[in-house]
């Protein structure tokens, strides 16, 4: 790989990193709002009779965030493994153009 056929890759790399831990990042806000939310709902839920219709529509609606949460800890593990594999492809491709460096300078 040329100089700067490296320096082109990096420079994409480091784009699709930046995506990649944006993503990340707003997953993880969602998830902590998504959370809040949740304690807020058993805060709610405590006072009611289990039996009684409205405990019951709380706990369908708190188990459809639990599973939004889980989608959510479902993708932010693809994207940490994403970001696992960007990072190897970096190191690699610094490496190439170090070689590249010395092929040109040797």
């Amino acid at each position: 790989m040329g100089l700067l056929i490296a320096q082109m890759r990096l420079a994409q790399i480091n784009s699709y990193r930046s995506d990649l831990e944006y993503q990340i990042q707003l997953i993880s806000s969602t998830k902590l709002d998504l959370s809040a939310q949740i304690n807020d709902m058993v805060g709610l839920g405590s006072d009611l009779t289990p039996d009684s219709p409205e405990a019951k529509a709380l706990e369908k609606k708190k188990e459809r965030l639990y599973q939004a949460e889980k989608a959510l800890d479902q993708q932010l593990q693809r994207l940490q493994t994403q970001l696992e594999m960007i990072e190897a492809e970096e190191q690699s491709v610094k490496e190439m153009r170090s070689k590249a460096i010395q092929r040109a300078y040797a």
